[in-house]
């Protein structure tokens, strides 16, 4: 199968300070597998594939106001934010970590649920980019990752998630995940996915 780049949406789920980076308050969970995986980098080279075959490349981001008055608590992945006092919108914690490579055109979605589409502007944003196939890639496999995947597939987009440009908290969680997005998705490689464009 082969991918039209222009139809194409590279989906960067949460590679952000406050999830990713060593000793922060998700980083304790997440960076050990992130930095081993050498996710940002793998995301990047995908990232970059797509843009030179003009696709659309959008980085996700689970931000809250100052107060979390628009978190919803009984979500215990969200209560894990609030009580870290993580996430902020408009503090560096809640930023894109530096070692992802953006572009201008790269379009930032920003959300409050674990499911990216939910109650944003996403797929909004995808159906005017006139996009038939989303690709996930990010932090973490078995939350948001997967939360997309199924999402997305739900909506009625080809789905393709990249198993090498995810992470999990342990390989073992990470492999689970991928097995069960694989009823939802394709599952393949960056170098996988670089090969397949129209």
């Amino acid at each position: 199968m082969s991918l039209d780049a222009g139809k194409t949406a590279l989906l960067i789920v949460h590679l952000q300070h406050d999830i990713v980076a060593d000793g922060s308050p998700f980083g304790v969970l997440f960076h050990p597998e992130y930095a081993a995986r050498h996710v940002a980098e793998q995301v990047n080279r995908a990232a970059t594939a797509l843009r030179d075959r003009g696709g659309s490349v959008i980085a996700l981001r689970i931000a809250f106001r100052p107060g979390y008055g628009d978190l919803i608590p009984s979500i215990p992945l969200l209560a894990m934010a609030q009580q870290a006092e993580a996430l902020v919108d408009g503090t560096p914690g809640a930023e894109l970590v530096p070692e992802l490579t953006r572009d201008k055109q790269d379009a930032v979605v920003t959300h409050q649920r674990p499911g990216p589409f939910t109650g944003s502007e996403l797929n909004e944003l995808l159906q005017q980019r006139g996009i038939e196939d989303v690709v996930v890639c990010g932090v973490a496999t078995n939350a948001s990752v997967e939360a997309a995947v199924r999402q997305a597939s739900d909506l009625g987009y080809r789905t393709v998630v990249l198993s090498d440009a995810t992470s999990a908290g342990d390989t073992a969680a990470h492999e689970a995940s991928l097995a069960s997005q694989g009823l939802f998705a394709r599952v393949i490689t960056v170098a996988e996915f670089t090969g397949e464009f129209a």
